[in-house]
């Protein structure tokens, strides 16, 4: 007989969104936009059509894929319109209300540079990558460092599934990561004060854990630029800003790269990023999250709940600020 232990972050399927409720109401989304128009759909306007069908994009005949049952949550999947509306994308502004700007991204053509530390550096279309892995849905709580959270069905990849295809050597031990770098269409980029482009890392083993997913999709289709269209990280037990977006380049490196936010400001943004209730960032606290949609303000978890799968992977990095 087969026993299979629940993970931490589990709750009976009774009581997450059933599947064929979430696939019905996706459905009637795409029909009621092409039969009505998006404008005469309250929430969902401000996103055009990127909050309810990506038709444009070469990859949309895979969406939506099976959900796996592994990853449910124990909290409602937070309304797309909120979620599509609320962004941080600080390469189109620095407000919440990006979603528009955003749209200016062209995602195709698109690639990903893979260098560094790898036994061929090359270039990998995302088309081509994106059909060459086995899609799955995810649901995964989601948490910014200013305290806001959301509950989300990702559709993506194991990332561990792209560092097996870019073979790195076995001196590597960080994955370093950069976004796209256009001042022309993105105006945030035009802010010299910022350290661009966006540049995010993460050591070999957190790279590779289950949990750590490359992301394609979201809501059932291909993903919106305003969440980082076409390729995006989501490491779900770190704070939100660890997640980068519209990812080209992947490098290899032995040594620890600097990121985005800990280069412009190290005091309140380390290299780790891991969510912890008791270490308050340096102007507010963290003890408790603000859910987008309800306002409802919950207790944060260690590791956003997912500490009973990582925690070991910092059992000997005490002395490193492993919260902020």
């Amino acid at each position: 007989m087969l026993i299979r232990n629940k993970r931490s972050w589990e709750i009976p399927e009774s009581q997450a969104t059933p599947e064929d409720v979430f696939r019905n109401r996706r459905r009637f989304l795409k029909g009621a936009a092409a039969g009505i128009g998006l404008a005469a759909l309250p929430g969902l306007a401000a996103c055009s059509d990127n909050a309810v069908a990506r038709e444009d994009d070469p990859t949309t005949d895979l969406y939506p894929v099976s959900r796996d049952p592994a990853f449910t949550l124990d909290r409602a999947i937070t309304d797309e319109s909120v979620a599509s509306n609320y962004n941080n994308f600080y390469e189109f502004g620095s407000s919440k209300r990006v979603a528009a700007a955003a749209q200016s991204l062209e995602i195709r053509p698109w690639s990903i540079m893979i260098d560094g530390l790898v036994e061929e550096p090359r270039s990998i279309d995302i088309d081509r990558l994106i059909r060459s892995v086995d899609l799955e849905e995810r649901l995964y709580r989601f948490r910014c460092v200013e305290a806001w959270a959301m509950a989300v069905p990702w559709t993506g990849f194991p990332m561990r599934d792209l560092v097996a295809m870019a073979r790195p050597l076995s001196s590597a031990k960080y994955v370093v990561m950069q976004t796209f770098e256009d001042a022309s269409i993105a105006s945030g980029q035009r802010q010299a004060w910022y350290p661009w482009p966006y540049t995010e890392g993460l050591t070999m083993e957190e790279a590779t854990h289950d949990l750590t997913l490359m992301v394609t999709g979201i809501y059932g289709q291909p993903i919106a630029n305003q969440f980082g269209a076409p390729l995006r990280l989501i490491v779900p037990w770190k704070y939100g800003f660890k997640s980068i977006k519209s990812i080209v380049r992947i490098s290899f490196t032995d040594e620890r790269p600097v990121s985005f936010w800990e280069e412009l400001a190290s005091d309140e943004y380390g290299f780790w990023a891991n969510v912890n209730p008791e270490v308050p960032h340096p102007r507010w606290s963290q003890a408790s999250e603000r859910m987008l949609g309800t306002d409802e303000q919950i207790p944060t978890q260690i590791y956003n709940g997912y500490g009973e799968e990582v925690a070991h992977l910092y059992a000997d990095l005490q002395d490193e600020r492993l919260f902020t």
